[in-house]
């Protein structure tokens, strides 16, 4: 007798595993008390920076609006 495949309840929700990750995180942060809850509130920005490569050599680092 085989069971049924596992599946993961966030792939089930129709959720990316990413997805799921930062709604978790998300959830965990805004159920902090203060100070805890400001200092993990700062973590949860972050930014990309992008470099253009000409020649084998690494450009300038620009920050990026959107991926």
């Amino acid at each position: 007798m085989n069971p049924a495949p596992a599946t993961t309840f966030w792939r089930i929700a129709g959720l990316s595993y990413l997805q799921y990750v930062n709604k978790a995180a998300g959830s965990i942060r805004s159920a902090l008390k203060e100070p805890a809850k400001r200092k993990a509130m700062a973590q949860d920005k972050y930014y990309y920076k992008k470099s253009t490569w000409t020649a084998g050599e690494m450009g300038p680092k620009t920050e990026c609006g959107a991926l």
